[in-house]
């Protein structure tokens, strides 16, 4: 079976895997009543992580828990060994229980308001000492086994702080890209605490996220604002490490859109071709970049830019490709209203002839639609509601960027 399905995409998205769920929980001491998947992470020919929720009956009671299970066409990773590992025929996978992520050593502890309180005094972040009452915790976006970030909002008197939570290598040089920042003045969150099992604890920024902003009936800022806010990073930042453009994985992940949407095969290897062969001749850039600049990354108030967030990816690289991954988030937002479309497109069509001065407008269109279909791979991925449709209209997006320079 695992040479059929090296990657256990397969076998993780069909109903078989409800077994493999049913054999952990009994391990675990409980008994599986229900599940249904909740999100897929490919990475095809060599990799599957899904997550479920499931209802399980535990000897205390019944309860909802997240479920994950990670399989590899080349067999359980280092870390998969402190997950448990359950055979499937002639494959093994690991298989955990929500908080307990096995690159995530620190997501036990955030997850709980116990525990968080515990950290929040010992760190001394409110200057006195914080109870489990005194907490409320949200879960605001949780990628298994790559990152998680949750709110953490104390009471009386209010204070909001967020906390991410890191794979443990990852952890000095995500830190060492906000300290850069905010020594040269960027407005990045602000650092409360780090831990020794890679949390990292953020102050909240002012203001509110560009990606409610953009649907108000005033610019919520203007794309020279944009610009100046990206060219304002410290030219230290180009001595980090490179973070490949989303352009150069454009190959895999139209490969994975493909796997997931085997009617798009032909449209998305034309795609792929434009892209690489149109970007081919341009060099690796030396500027200061986010690396993952979108709408949900930046702050307003009153018409102006005030924070930005994710500095994780900092580091060399193209403008126009910061630029292309915004365009790309616009051009791809889903669920709107017919006003709040029209909106949308009003900024896009306002501030792309901006951006077309201060970078070359093919490169921009080009690297905008490489973004477009990496996104692509998210509403498979999330197992969202008609997600084949809001695939195909993602490529759609993509190809309309491309045919304007084509």
């Amino acid at each position: 079976m695992a040479q059929q399905d090296p990657d256990g995409s397969r076998l993780l998205t069909s109903d078989e895997v409800g077994e493999l769920l049913g054999v952990a929980v009994e391990h675990a001491g409980g008994r599986l009543l229900s599940w249904s998947l909740d999100h897929v992470d490919a990475n095809p020919q060599q990799s599957t992580t899904a997550t479920y929720l499931a209802s399980v009956d535990w000897p205390y009671g019944e309860r909802e828990e997240l479920l994950g299970v990670s399989a590899r066409a080349s067999g359980p990773a280092a870390s998969d060994t402190r997950a448990e590992i359950f055979a499937d025929g002639d494959r093994e996978v690991a298989v955990w229980i929500y908080p307990n992520d096995p690159d995530l050593p620190g997501l036990a502890r955030a997850a709980y308001t116990e525990q968080m309180a515990e950290i929040l005094t010992e760190h001394d972040v409110l200057g006195r000492p914080v109870g489990a009452d005194d907490l409320q915790l949200r879960m605001i976006g949780y990628r298994p086994r790559r990152r998680a970030v949750l709110q953490v909002d104390v009471v009386d008197p209010p204070v909001r702080l967020y906390c991410k939570v890191l794979r443990e290598r990852l952890f000095a040089d995500v830190l060492k890209r906000h300290e850069l920042l905010l020594e040269a003045g960027v407005p990045a969150p602000g650092i409360a605490a780090t831990t020794a099992d890679a949390l990292l604890l953020l102050r909240n920024l002012p203001g509110r996220p560009l990606a409610k902003a953009i649907f108000d009936s005033e610019p919520p800022c203007s794309a020279e604002q944009l610009i100046h806010l990206l060219d304002a990073m410290p030219m230290s930042v180009t001595q980090l490490e490179r973070r490949p453009p989303w352009s150069d994985a454009v190959s895999h992940y139209a490969q994975m859109v493909t796997a997931a949407v085997p009617s798009a095969a032909d449209k998305l290897a034309w795609l792929t071709r434009q892209i690489s062969d149109g970007l081919a001749p341009i060099p690796l850039g030396n500027e200061p970049t986010h690396g993952d600049f979108h709408e949900g990354q930046v702050h307003v108030a009153d018409g102006r830019i005030v924070g930005v967030l994710d500095v994780d990816t900092v580091g060399p690289g193209r403008r126009a490709d910061d630029l292309a991954c915004l365009i790309a988030h616009l051009s791809t937002i889903q669920r709107m209203s017919p006003s709040q479309e029209a909106t949308v497109h009003r900024l896009i069509r306002d501030w792309v002839p901006v951006f077309d001065t201060r970078v070359d407008p093919t490169e921009l269109r080009l690297r905008a639609a490489a973004v477009i279909i990496s996104l692509a791979t998210g509403p498979f991925r999330g197992q969202e509601p008609d997600w084949e449709w809001e695939t195909l209209r993602m490529i759609a997006s993509a190809e309309a960027l491309v045919r304007q320079v084509s």
